[in-house]
């Protein structure tokens, strides 16, 4: 039962709904600050100021990375790229050796050094070492000249012959050609793996290099690549003399 001093009060009335002036006047209104108790911030400050950064960064940028499309300004240089230190030595030059070789041929050859080390009554798996090399390599044949002895040239009185003796022509050492060389396929066993990781054999290459060059070799001796020098330097000297006036022009060769 209500009281009579409750019923001279108006009736509490709702709240009012909130228009455009009303959110704007809340807006604006700032209370007084309270003793001890800190002062409310405006909603999202500091995100808002990092957000701000990070825009403004990432627009300079794209205006920088703009600016170097059209080659204004020089290129950027990456701060962790790789980078290769050459600390090799200047080359030492040790001999020299003046040439009179006229090499009148070269074979070019080709060799597949097929080579498997392995344990007898041991799995491949466990212990074994094949390799499939591929060999390319060239040989020279040549005829020294600085060999050619007193008397090695005979003109005849009325001058139109002339006789030639020279050495037989030689084999150069075999050239292994390294970029047309390649290991066609290598297979190691467990334990070999192992033994290139604990300890290693830096000759085992070499041996490979080795073998294919004594292989060029045997089959540049066997290539009839002296007979074709021989041939060749026979008729650069016929030539060469009848040119200067000889009409008969003999070359011998002595035995090698």
């Amino acid at each position: 039962m209500a009281r009579d001093g409750d019923t001279q009060q108006p009736t509490r009335e709702f709240p009012e709904y909130p228009t455009s002036e009303s959110l704007h006047d809340r807006a604006e209104y700032q209370p007084d600050p309270v003793p001890g108790v800190p002062a409310p911030t405006g909603g999202g400050g500091p995100a808002r100021g990092l957000l701000w950064v990070l825009g403004a960064a990432a627009l300079a940028v794209v205006v920088l990375l703009g600016v170097q499309a059209t080659g204004w300004l020089p290129d950027f240089r990456n701060p962790f790229a790789k980078e290769q230190t050459d600390r090799s030595q200047p080359p030492l030059l040790k001999s020299i050796r003046d040439l009179s070789r006229y090499v009148a041929a070269e074979g070019n050859f080709q060799v597949v050094v097929d080579v498997q080390k392995d344990r007898r009554n041991v799995p491949d798996f466990l212990l074994n070492e094949r390799t499939l090399f591929v060999g390319a390599g060239r040989v020279e044949a040549y005829v020294d000249f600085a060999k050619i002895g007193d008397g090695a040239v005979v003109v005849s009185e009325d001058g139109k012959s002339v006789e030639i003796k020279l050495p037989a022509p030689q084999l150069g050492e075999t050239d292994l050609d390294m970029d047309k060389s390649y290991v066609f396929a290598e297979e190691r066993g467990l334990i070999n793996r192992l033994n290139d990781l604990v300890a290693g054999d830096p000759n085992r290459q070499q041996q490979i290099y080795k073998l294919a060059e004594d292989r060029i070799t045997s089959a540049a001796r066997d290539s009839g690549l002296t007979a074709r020098a021989q041939e060749n330097t026979r008729k650069m000297l016929e030539g060469l003399l009848r040119s200067l006036g000889y009409q008969q022009v003999t070359v011998t060769y002595t035995a090698p």
